[in-house]
């Protein structure tokens, strides 16, 4: 039907169906996951529409997509330290390093055809967000190509050693693209497993993809390149949206960042303390305490212990369930209820745990607030059953904290000295109003 029409990809089209309605929009190409028979249309409003020829009563063609010549692209610092002859870069401008986890380092409308393409060279990154080229040259790895849920400490290993080794090639900073479902687990993982940091390590995602108008993936990561920039942090950081419109990108600590939504732009959150500082219209604030850049040669201890356990106890939990549950672990941690507490059944099996010499780490579910074992009895009795409380540390940075302890110390009395030790900022006494 299209090509008796001479209608291609691209091309703007008006399509009438059974029940006399038109459509009009960009003509989209198949992709792995679309289905045969089907006819995809890009919408003017950004969002696209799936029609079934059987539905159609007519194919229109509005006008031909414009054909631009593909040979003429732009060339730009390539691959682990290999420059390409280019004049859309200055050469006397900083380096940014762009490691990316996943297949796409940025992705990008292709307006011949409206259809999203993922950017993994950099050529494509320059295409898709150009700005990057007056700010810095781009060195770029596509290290991974995973979901943020397939993330495994051995990735943070992998991740670790090759951030380590462009910051002292002369980047920077390192960009670190990922999904950000689990992005929280990441830095810190990166926070603890990266020693004397020459500049700051931000992980950036986006929640909405490139072809939607509501995407915030192109103001994110010019605010993540204007951090490596035109800063002096020294730190693991997580930016993303402050608010759910354009105005602001928020930078957040990386051992206390999370997810708190799952769609919204916002969904970031610093717990337990305000935004480690924020990029407004290209300017960079950051708030008194924050690790500045460092010299000398960063170190990767990336070492990470893959038999740690992470509970959330529940009402209900049998002791049986809880002791399957740490089973052949190495450490634990438990999210347990308000201050702390778990089920007062399970507080011999904590002990039988640490008297082997497992440690048992207490944090607590909720999203503000802290650990405190010394306010009620079953607290107490955790205490001597040698539970070791972290205070106001989130689960998931207790979680990675314990793992990569445990891939460096095996002594018990050291592990529990580190776990409660203020490393990378992971906890804090202090409470802020918000």
């Amino acid at each position: 039907m299209l090509e008796s029409r001479g209608i291609t990809a691209g091309d703007t089209v008006e399509v009438k169906i059974e029940d006399e309605r038109s459509i009009r929009g960009i003509l989209m190409p198949h992709h792995e996951f679309s289905a045969d028979n089907v006819i995809i249309v890009k919408l003017p409003n950004g969002y696209n529409v799936g029609i079934v020829p059987e539905g159609i009563d007519s194919v229109r063609l509005i006008s031909k997509a414009e054909r631009k010549d593909e040979s003429k692209k732009m060339r730009i610092v390539e691959g682990p330290g290999k420059d390409r002859d280019r004049k859309e870069a200055d050469e006397k401008l900083p380096r940014i390093s762009i490691v990316s986890t996943g297949g796409t380092i940025a992705s990008y409308v292709d307006y011949r055809t409206g259809a999203v393409k993922p950017a993994i060279s950099p050529d494509e990154l320059a295409r898709s967000v150009p700005e990057l080229l007056s700010m810095a040259r781009l060195r770029t790895e596509v290290l991974y190509s995973i979901l943020s849920e397939n993330m495994r400490p051995e990735i943070w290993t992998h991740l670790a050693e090759r951030v380590a080794d462009h910051l002292n090639e002369g980047s920077v900073g390192c960009i670190i693209p990922h999904g950000t479902d689990t992005m929280g687990f990441s830095a810190a993982a990166l926070s603890f497993a990266l020693d004397n940091l020459t500049g700051p390590v931000v992980l950036v995602g986006s929640q909405r993809s490139s072809d939607r108008p509501s995407s915030d993936s192109i103001i994110n990561l010019l605010a993540a390149a204007r951090v490596c920039v035109d800063s002096d942090l020294g730190e693991v950081v997580v930016l993303m949206h402050e608010r759910t419109d354009d105005s602001d990108c928020a930078i957040h600590r990386g051992t206390r960042v999370r997810k708190c939504h799952s769609s919204r732009r916002d969904a970031f959150k610093s717990i337990n303390e305000p935004p480690l500082g924020r990029v407004s219209n290209g300017a960079i604030t950051l708030r008194e305490g924050y690790e500045k850049r460092r010299h000398g040669k960063v170190t990767a201890r990336a070492k990470f212990d893959e038999n740690v356990v992470m509970i959330q106890f529940y009402p209900g939990m049998s002791i049986s369930r809880f002791e399957k549950s740490v089973e052949d672990a190495t450490g634990i941690v438990i999210a347990g209820t308000g201050l702390g507490h778990v089920h007062q059944e399970a507080i011999p099996t904590i002990r039988r745990l640490t008297e082997k010499g497992i440690p048992v780490c207490i944090t607590t579910q909720c999203i503000w607030g802290t650990t405190d074992l010394k306010v009620y009895s079953t607290g107490r009795d955790m205490l001597l059953a040698g539970a070791i409380p972290l205070g106001d540390m989130l689960t998931e940075t207790a979680y990675v904290k314990l793992s990569w302890v445990l891939g460096h110390e095996s002594r018990y009395d050291k592990v529990r000295e580190l776990m409660l030790s203020n490393l990378r900022h992971e906890f804090s006494d202090r409470r802020f109003l918000t």
